[in-house]
């Protein structure tokens, strides 16, 4: 409990309250949210935590135990345009939350991450759990819905990545022991409960070492070549289309991918056939998951990360190899990168009975190509969780 001690620390009290929220892993329908696709998600009993108190003056006063510099702004006047540091993501938080309600109170809080940063979707964590701890603080009550969308306002319209609802959702409406079943084109959402018959398994998160990466406008240019390959089999079809901002796979029918997809470039067309076949990955995977099939879903989930490596085309080179010696690791389900793949960690499902012989296999294969990570590369094992409680 540093983040605790260091509150009293500084502030010379404890803090009013704890806020938390819990990271999240996408087995399968990765890259297809903002598409309006479907896909499936647990959160894990790991994420954020910020400990954090008033500020009657209406000043917000953050520190990261992650990042240096602690972050100061005042409640009714936010930066117009991202500043470009870790605070971003809380500046954007406190700028979609203040367009629906008056905020008068301040806050001030010290966030501490249990796990290393990225692949997990931290970011949507840290603003859930500052959301959180500053509406508590203003007498404020959102639902899950307004929170997940208000959540997705600051991550999208003020920091400016292009992503869709995964991580929020995950994040607030997962179950412990239930798959999050989601189709993000109408928010519609089933919890799936582990069948009885289901054999037993945890999360393992392999983090590869590397935290940061310059690749953020790699992310924006996927989602606009998905958007360009929906635009354009709308016009080669006849469909009728508006504007190109409003294009999502999810209104162009399969027949007419299949039909038109040998005049889209090349690129365009992998990422499509991503789409697609993970669409078909997550209803298959969410059937298999209902009947207690952790095998079929987690051959399905290894599926899913090479369309995202060799379709989608993202995955670095740790990420990519640490894929590879999951895939012929004795006791992992399915495993795939996690996150949009340019830095962070791989998930994998995993049987409980295997876990010091996955720890050491993983860990010994990846350390004999990247040996100048040891000491960064870590391994983590996670059960399911539920997500943040509002």
């Amino acid at each position: 409990m540093h983040y605790i001690t260091k509150f009293q620390e500084i502030y010379h009290r404890d803090p009013a309250d704890i806020a938390f929220c819990p990271y999240r892993v996408c087995p399968m329908g990765a890259h297809s949210d903002h598409q309006f696709g479907k896909i499936t998600g647990l959160a894990i009993d790991k994420g954020i935590h910020i400990a954090y108190g008033p500020k009657k003056n209406g000043v917000v006063e953050m520190t990261s135990l992650q990042f240096p510099k602690r972050a100061q702004w005042h409640i009714r006047q936010v930066d117009e345009k991202p500043v470009g540091d870790w605070a971003d993501y809380l500046r954007g938080a406190t700028w979609a939350l203040s367009r629906k309600y008056p905020l008068s109170v301040g806050i001030c809080g010290i966030i501490s991450g249990s796990l290393p940063i990225g692949g997990l979707s931290s970011s949507a964590a840290v603003i859930i759990a500052f959301l959180h701890a500053l509406c508590k603080l203003n007498g404020l009550r959102l639902s899950a819905r307004e929170m997940i969308d208000t959540a997705l306002a600051a991550e999208k319209e003020y920091v400016g990545i292009s992503i869709g609802k995964l991580d929020q959702s995950c994040e607030i409406l997962s179950k412990k022991d239930h798959l999050l079943y989601l189709d993000t084109k109408d928010d519609s959402y089933e919890l799936i409960p582990a069948n009885p018959i289901m054999k037993p398994y945890e999360i393992a998160i392999f983090f590869s070492g590397i935290e940061r990466s310059l690749a953020g406008s790699k992310f924006n240019m996927r989602v606009d070549e998905l958007k360009s390959a929906a635009y354009a089999l709308m016009a080669f079809s006849g469909m009728e289309y508006g504007k190109f901002e409003d294009a999502r796979l999810r209104s162009v029918p399969r027949e007419i991918f299949e039909q038109y997809k040998d005049h889209l470039p090349e690129n365009w067309c992998k990422r499509a056939t991503h789409f697609y076949t993970e669409f078909e990955r997550v209803e298959n995977g969410a059937e298999a998951w209902r009947r207690g099939d952790l095998e079929t879903y987690g051959r399905l989930c290894f599926e899913s990360g090479y369309s995202s490596i060799y379709n989608y085309e993202t995955g670095s080179d740790e990420l990519k190899a640490l894929y590879d010696i999951m895939l012929h690791t004795d006791g992992i389900y399915g495993g795939r990168f996690s996150g949009a793949g340019f830095k962070g960690c791989c998930m994998a499902l995993i049987d409980p009975a295997f876990r010091e012989s996955i720890e050491q296999t993983v860990t010994r294969e990846y350390l004999k190509v990247f040996p100048q990570l040891e000491g960064k590369y870590s391994v983590h094992f996670c059960r399911s969780a539920d997500g943040v409680t509002l």
